[in-house]
């Protein structure tokens, strides 16, 4: 949205004190975030609709961040209603790639405690959130909005059948379900977790393939994660899964990217291009699967 109308939406918010200071903050390609601070502190406040064609309602994530923040991941939520979500401002630091690589045994460590703790504080409705369900529903989406790279869908279908069928059944347990190294923060205490868009009930391997993915690990990489995660060296078809789902995890984001050009407009993203960088990460993916876990 134009940044005056922002600045107006912000300063009727009936929760500040005192005089506003409004700054753009960068980061994120489908909600606007803008740093405020009036006499009581410093806040983020977030814009950002319900988006049916990505299965997001801004009600459940607020509802799954104030329950994040009950069970200690999460910053604490002050307003919630009409398209925004303000959130006490941290000031800690964002990480990046390098980071959760050089911290996995930390960071596997805090997926871990989020999985088994966050049960205990969600309420209402529970969501579950399935990756090759989100594929075939994207699909759907794609068809019917005619997008550019419709003729592939009936492989990226078959493949994603390939990936869900090399799963290894795992205990259900609360996923964040969008580990990218920006939602995670530190201060000098502790990681924090942000952004709970898609979390939901879900198995562990698309948070550990996610935040791989992401962050960019390579196969040592992955296998510390893992280990750390699970406390035990994992055995092969543990390793199959999760190469498998790291796969699934680029397609999703491809997929998402694609139903995204149809129907997003966040200011200075290029969706397509983001497309097409996902989608020759994914190919890579899957390459590299096939070559080290089909005969």
């Amino acid at each position: 949205m134009p940044e005056a109308t922002a600045h107006s939406r912000i300063a009727s918010l009936p929760l500040w004190q005192g005089k506003l200071h409004v700054s753009a903050l960068k980061g994120g390609i489908s909600n606007e975030s803008y740093l405020v601070e009036d006499a009581t502190g410093r806040y983020v406040v977030r814009f950002g609709q319900d988006y049916p064609f990505h299965h997001v309602s801004r009600h459940r994530e607020a509802m799954i961040t104030q329950a994040a923040h009950r069970a200690g991941f999460a910053p604490r939520l002050c307003h919630s209603g009409d398209g925004v979500m303000v959130s006490e401002y941290l000031g800690a630091k964002t990480w990046e790639a390098t980071d959760v690589r050089a911290n996995i045994e930390r960071v596997a460590s805090l997926i871990r405690d989020f999985h088994h703790t966050m049960p205990e504080h969600i309420e209402g409705p529970g969501f579950m959130f399935w990756v090759f369900h989100t594929i075939r529903d994207y699909s759907r989406t794609l068809i019917a909005g005619k997008s550019r790279l419709a003729d592939q869908l009936p492989e990226f279908l078959r493949v994603a059948a390939e990936l869900e069928a090399a799963q290894k059944p795992l205990p259900i347990v609360f996923g964040h379900n969008d580990l990218l190294p920006a939602n995670i923060l530190e201060d000098a205490q502790r990681l924090w977790l942000i952004d709970f868009e898609y979390a939901g009930f879900s198995t562990a391997m698309f948070d550990l393939a996610g935040l791989a993915s992401n962050a960019g690990f390579d196969d040592a990489e992955s296998e510390a994660l893992l280990s750390a995660y699970f406390q035990a060296p994992p055995d092969p078809e543990l390793r199959r899964a999760h190469a498998a789902m790291q796969c699934a995890s680029l397609l999703r984001e491809v997929m998402w990217s694609l139903v995204s050009e149809l129907y997003l407009n966040a200011p200075g993203v290029d969706y397509a291009a983001y497309t097409d960088q996902n989608l020759d990460r994914y190919h890579a993916a899957l390459a590299r699967f096939r070559m080290n876990h089909t005969s």
